[in-house]
């Protein structure tokens, strides 16, 4: 159970506006709403600032979340401390809500599902705007083949975890607004190759908490391209 005064310390989640991985962290945040400060960390400068080396030395990377001056990394590990430190309804804040399941299998199942986003969605989505000809081909190809995985997890549920907006929700969520680069860099019809998931991504963005994070896929795309240096 968090610590009634210490879920009252001071929030800062250090981020850059179209990090995928960093948006969880920030839904996350606004699903318990949260109150917390946004600083932002540029990617597009190779030299990382010294908030970020002081606070994450050891693979100075974000999202970082500090709380009470003490530093939380990796965007995972954040949703889930999240979750933890405010699940406790406080004079009607909405904190009570829980993004993980309260089964443990069903909590070990979000986990593998969002360690599978981490590891293979992202790594194919990565291949797929640095590589060229038959090699890009084949990365979109995989990419394709993981979202229908994942698609095949959503099922007929209106949410991964069911009913309601939960942890995998927060992790998969954010890599939907590169669904624009993936039709106008690979010509993918996401409408047609993954409907379902399209479906869930409206869902999902009915909710403040994403709406408010979530950029466009055409700011996507265009910032990414610079990252990608794709012409």
């Amino acid at each position: 159970m968090a610590n009634n005064k210490a879920s009252r310390e001071p929030v800062t989640c250090v981020d850059f506006w179209c990090n995928e991985f960093g948006m969880r962290a920030r839904i996350a945040l606004r699903e318990k709403r949260v109150p917390f400060e946004f600083v932002e960390e540029d990617l597009r400068v190779r030299q990382r600032s010294d908030l970020v080396r002081r606070m994450n030395p050891v693979h100075r990377s974000i999202p970082i979340l500090i709380h009470g001056g003490r530093p939380v990394c990796g965007s995972i590990n954040i949703v889930e401390y999240v979750d933890e430190m405010w699940s406790q309804d406080e004079e009607g804040a909405g904190h009570a809500t829980r993004l993980l399941p309260a089964d443990p299998l069903e909590r070990a199942r979000a986990r593998f599902w969002a360690d599978f986003v981490d590891q293979k969605v992202y790594d194919a989505q990565t291949r797929f705007f640095t590589s060229r000809g038959e090699e890009k081909m084949a990365a979109m190809a995989e990419l394709l083949g993981h979202l229908r995985r994942l698609e095949a997890v959503l099922g007929d549920k209106a949410f991964f975890g069911g009913d309601d907006f939960g942890f995998l929700d927060v992790a998969l969520v954010p890599f939907s607004a590169m669904f624009y680069g993936y039709e106008q860099h690979g010509g993918v019809d996401m409408e047609v190759e993954c409907p379902a998931l399209v479906r869930w991504v409206r869902r999902c963005e009915e909710r403040d908490s994403v709406r408010e994070v979530l950029p466009s896929g055409l700011d996507m795309y265009q910032i990414h391209k610079e990252f990608y240096q794709i012409e």
